[in-house]
């Protein structure tokens, strides 16, 4: 199971006690919200793209091995700006499918996370999260989260960088 396994991987922080378990879904910022009591916008939303151009840690170069994914972490009232993204990138962002974010993250859509990831698989925080004091990202599951500040999150989460690649969701 993949809480399971982000439970693990959060003991090298003694942080595997502070997973909150939650009888309702939080598989949507808005699930996660409602049942963590908190906006939206606390909410740590991950992304899964599929990594078209991006080199595996240690192999700056770009050439050889790169990583099949990559995750962007936002702010839950936040989206890929397709803009933004292409030219920091220097690709098109093009979400994985839930069976390949399973398969290349080890995380069903819904529980997608930063942690207890495969090796390789970069992950980005972007700035949108700064805002906050703490943010709520996923564990594994869709019933799942921790309450994270920002730099814990870049700690546990292995942030390759902070990046400036979202723009606010359009209200309707």
């Amino acid at each position: 199971m993949s809480i399971e396994k982000v439970r693990e991987y959060l003991k090298a922080w003694n942080r595997e006690g502070d997973i909150i378990e939650m009888n309702a879904s939080t598989a949507t910022v808005a699930d996660a919200a409602a049942s963590l009591g908190v906006i939206p916008a606390r909410i740590a939303k991950t992304i899964s793209l599929k990594a078209a151009c991006v080199p595996l840690p240690g192999n700056e170069t770009g050439t050889g091995d790169q990583a099949a994914a990559m995750l962007v972490v936002c702010a839950g009232d936040m989206k890929l700006d397709n803009r933004k993204f292409k030219d920091f990138f220097g690709f098109k962002a093009k979400m994985l499918s839930p069976e390949e974010a399973l398969e290349y993250t080890g995380h069903a859509i819904g529980g997608v996370c930063p942690f207890g990831l495969p090796g390789g698989i970069p992950v980005y925080l972007d700035v949108s999260m700064k805002r906050f004091e703490t943010v709520y990202p996923a564990c594994g599951s869709g019933n799942s989260a921790i309450e994270l500040r920002p730099d814990e999150l870049e700690k546990y989460g292995r942030n390759k960088m902070w990046v400036d690649v979202c723009k606010p969701i359009e209200s309707a």
